[in-house]
């Protein structure tokens, strides 16, 4: 039995048309009721994720940015075009994951017994004020959890568990990962901590330092720092880290790691090789805050790679069993390992003003924006 269904719900659409503009706007959208295993939740909370930006905002010049009448619209430069020809002229709704209360719900009974929980979802278009999904697909949280509590289960938190496990699957026994004091970056140094895994953090000003060396961080090195090169080889000498998650992308940084991953291998070598070590040495870019090209000086010798790295993917790798058990870990220590910190929480019109669109667009290190859909409507 159904209940609850408003009928219609606002969404936050984002459209790329041949024309070379991008068109942002809040749709109303007719709401089916729920199938017998489904559910429909009263989204009430949505972080704004790097991710979330790349499909919200496209290859759009936000310096061109306008508003009149609730619409945004901004240039895609003619030479990034080819790169947004598979979403031309479709609206498409934003945000991989919320949380939020059910509100009605289908005839089975397992997703009876969620009306009136507070869940937490994945599987985009959460920038709207209902979803629906199936009631196997979202995550009940813990009692005395708010929605903003679970906003972020689904990506930061298993992204960084994901790293973890495949420095195991891949037979690392530490790691480097670059834009360390982001929120993710937080969240991999208490699973770190607390599972006994190495970590070398890098990160982009002394301020950041002070981030996670709070929280317990052991080895923080600042690759603005004059002698950054010399502190991460020192660092990896102490851990053996062999495996990196870069979130820059562009630039110098992962051929950096490279660098002085080999150096490191070296000074523990006990024969020389004119080929350079024979420990592999991997870097995985799974983000692009800095999205010029990736500048590689093979100064690392010849085992090494260099590849991308999502976290679906790697979900579908590691099978649904696993996955699971993924995410019961994130609900049991949602408030503690797990817990996420947001700048500010905005409904769906100010996302799109132009000072907020600029101020989350920054992807500033420590700042998350949260959006909620049904902010201000009781």
């Amino acid at each position: 039995m159904a209940n609850g269904n408003p009928g219609s719900s606002l969404q936050l659409r984002s459209l790329i048309k041949a024309s070379g503009e991008l068109e942002l706007s809040l749709a109303t959208v007719e709401i089916a009721d729920p199938g017998p295993d489904e559910v429909l939740v009263r989204v009430e909370a949505s972080p704004i994720n790097p991710s979330d930006l790349g499909l919200l905002l496209g290859a759009a010049d936000m310096s061109t940015a306008k508003a009149s009448g609730g619409v945004v619209t901004a240039s895609v430069p003619p030479q990034l075009m080819r790169m947004m020809a598979g979403r031309l002229d479709q609206s498409m709704p934003v945000g991989n994951e919320g949380a939020g209360v059910v509100i009605a719900a289908g005839s089975d009974p397992a997703a009876q017994a969620l009306i009136g929980k507070t869940v937490a979802m994945l599987g985009g278009a959460m920038y709207a004020q209902h979803r629906t999904l199936k009631a196997a697909d979202v995550l009940l949280l813990p009692p005395g959890a708010t929605s903003a509590d679970g906003a972020s289960c689904f990506v930061n938190p298993l992204t960084a568990l994901g790293m973890v496990a495949t420095m195991r699957l891949e037979g690392h026994t530490a790691l480097v990962h670059t834009a360390a004091a982001s929120n993710l970056g937080q969240m991999l140094n208490k699973i770190c901590l607390k599972d006994g895994v190495q970590l070398v953090n890098i990160v982009r000003s002394r301020e950041q330092t002070h981030i996670l060396t709070d929280i317990g961080a052991t080895h923080v090195v600042d690759s603005t720092s004059a002698t950054f090169m010399d502190d991460l080889t020192n660092a990896l000498v102490e851990t053996g880290a062999t495996l990196a998650f870069d979130a820059i992308g562009g630039g110098k940084l992962a051929s950096q790691i490279l660098a002085c991953m080999e150096v490191a291998a070296n000074k523990r070598a006990t024969v020389y090789s004119r080929y350079g070590s024979t420990v592999h040495k991997q870097v995985y870019i799974y983000g692009g805050l800095n999205t010029g090209p990736t500048e590689l000086a093979r100064s690392y010798g010849m085992i090494w790679g260099l590849g991308g790295w999502l976290l679906t993917p790697f979900l579908m790798k590691i099978g649904a069993a696993e996955g699971q058990k993924l995410r019961e870990r994130v609900a049991a220590e949602l408030k503690t390992t797990f817990a996420s910190h947001y700048t500010a929480e905005i409904s769906l019109a100010e996302a799109l003003q132009l000072d907020t669109i600029a101020a989350y667009n920054k992807r500033a290190t420590g700042e998350k924006y949260l959006i909620n859909p049904n902010k201000g409507l009781g």
